[in-house]
């Protein structure tokens, strides 16, 4: 344990490591901060994103940044996590409640949800179709003006929750509730 210390300790004060100190700070001083979002569902049951929130900063996103038909992380910096505590359907398919990463796989007139059931990567360590639990396909429209923060967030419906994500012109969204 303190030889790991011992490493973070010098990864964060290293000069030649600059790249480096900007994870070693306070998450919130990020570019891209942190940000959560949850659901709350009958029984005291609940779903939990947590997620870092690039932004637009000029830059054409979908389609640029973010290439259609290909994995994104949904988010910056470390994963987007998905944890819920109850059983739940999402967009009609099964999810066993536990603790997941998310990605989505943007198209011009269609996202897809990617649920991994494995956890831990940075964001950006897609780690396989093999690791699917589940895809499931998302309704996307535009946004009634530019988003420049990226964002994810639930709201709320009579028997669950939408999860929505926006960013830049564009809205995703899938229907989730407890089974």
């Amino acid at each position: 344990m303190q030889k790991r210390i011992a490493i973070v300790v010098m990864l964060c004060l290293s000069p030649a490591l600059m790249s480096t100190r900007a994870y070693c700070q306070d998450k919130s001083q990020r570019p891209s901060p942190p940000a959560t979002t949850s659901c709350s569902l009958a029984g005291g049951k609940t779903i939990t994103v947590d997620y870092s929130s690039p932004r637009v900063k000029g830059r054409k996103i979908f389609g640029g940044l973010v290439p259609y038909g290909q994995v994104w992380r949904a988010g910056a910096n470390e994963a987007t996590t998905f944890v819920t505590t109850a059983d739940l359907k999402v967009g009609g398919k099964d999810v066993p409640a536990g603790s997941y990463t998310i990605f989505t796989v943007p198209e011009q007139d269609k996202w897809t949800l990617v649920i991994s059931k494995k956890t831990g990567e940075w964001g950006t360590a897609y780690p396989g179709p093999s690791e699917d639990l589940v895809r499931i396909d998302m309704k996307s429209s535009k946004t009634s003006g530019l988003v420049e923060n990226f964002a994810i967030a639930f709201d709320k419906t009579g028997s669950g929750c939408t999860l929505r994500m926006e960013w830049e012109s564009t809205r995703a969204t899938v229907d989730v509730s407890a089974k």
